[in-house]
């Protein structure tokens, strides 16, 4: 499966108005895709479960989008198959008053996954540099006299690079995930949120209120994918105008990612395979006599015992005999 035309790894320009919003190519049917998506899911969990057994590399899949292209969706189509050990998910709001006082990433490194854990991040350290930058919410936080505020955006692109590195060379993988919807699609979603009564709860004024920086905001994305895209820590831009192809897109980058990471049950040493006799005498020494097997045989030939009693009863109790 070729991710080329989606994968952004620091060789490459990004240009959003040049990326299709609803293009299929990779799978142009929805019934294929989910039937795709079901058997990866198969992959991914068994993947995962050595993954976490191994503990020898450590993986975040950050999802980062406008409102309405799926993220939760996606998430729970594609990840719920995994196991609950070793996968945790952090869903990064509005920074809280302890969070700004301290460095902007401070928030984050808690949820950095160990070796052999997979962390999902439902929005990011990212967020500093989309919304924190269309707001210029950064202009109004406390910063030491010496800082060049004109240059904190700056600053905090070449810091998510380093801090992104430091992960991987750490043996921890960052995954960036940028769903990338149109306008009209986030339109028309909103307006299903607001007709269909059981998806009111789902619309927010706020996120409406969003739209009118929407040019403001792709040109923040733009910035944030080419200034922070290399080629250890890649974005992955997928068109998010179709759920079904979003998720089956996901499926095969998450997918891909555990493959070439090829984590393997740990293999047992000798020395230590040596103990398991003297471990296997002494627990059939606990068991019945004949074992387990043999315990079971005993039942089994006393059912056959009941079932052949009943059988002459019956016979016997027959007026034609």
């Amino acid at each position: 499966m070729s991710f080329k035309h989606y994968r952004y790894d620091g060789f490459q320009r990004f240009k959003i108005d040049e990326c299709p919003t609803d293009e299929t190519s990779l799978c142009p049917d929805r019934k294929e895709a989910e039937a795709k998506i079901a058997k990866n899911n198969v992959e991914i969990d068994a993947l995962q479960s050595m993954l976490y057994a191994e503990k020898r590399e450590g993986v975040i899949f950050l999802f980062q989008a406008m409102d309405a292209a799926g993220k939760d969706g996606t998430i729970r189509a594609v990840l719920s198959c995994l196991s609950p050990h070793g996968v945790h998910e952090a869903a990064f709001k509005a920074p809280s008053a302890l969070a700004l006082s301290h460095d902007f990433l401070w928030r984050i490194v808690p949820y950095v996954p160990a070796k052999g854990e997979i962390s999902i991040f439902n929005r990011s350290h990212y967020e500093d540099v989309l919304i924190g930058k269309v707001k210029e919410l950064y202009k109004t936080q406390a910063y030491a006299e010496r800082i060049d505020r004109d240059r904190i955006i700056k600053y905090r692109y070449e810091d998510i690079k380093h801090f992104e590195e430091y992960l991987y060379r750490n043996s921890i993988r960052t995954v960036k995930i940028f769903l990338h919807l149109s306008k009209d699609e986030q339109a028309r979603r909103f307006l299903s949120r607001i007709e269909e009564p059981e998806k009111n709860w789902k619309f927010s004024a706020s996120d409406y209120g969003e739209r009118a920086y929407w040019d403001a905001y792709q040109e923040a994305f733009e910035s944030a994918i080419n200034e922070t895209s290399t080629e250890h820590c890649p974005w992955y831009v997928v068109p998010a105008d179709n759920k079904w192809y979003t998720r089956y897109v996901v499926s095969e980058i998450i997918l891909s990612t555990l493959k070439d990471m090829d984590p393997h049950f740990p293999k047992v040493t000798p020395s230590r395979l040596a103990t398991f006799a003297q471990y296997k005498e002494e627990l059939q020494r606990d068991l019945p006599k004949g074992g387990s097997k043999g315990k079971k045989k005993k039942n089994k030939d006393k059912d056959k015992e009941k079932d052949n009693d009943k059988e002459k009863d019956k016979e016997d109790s027959d007026p034609k005999n």
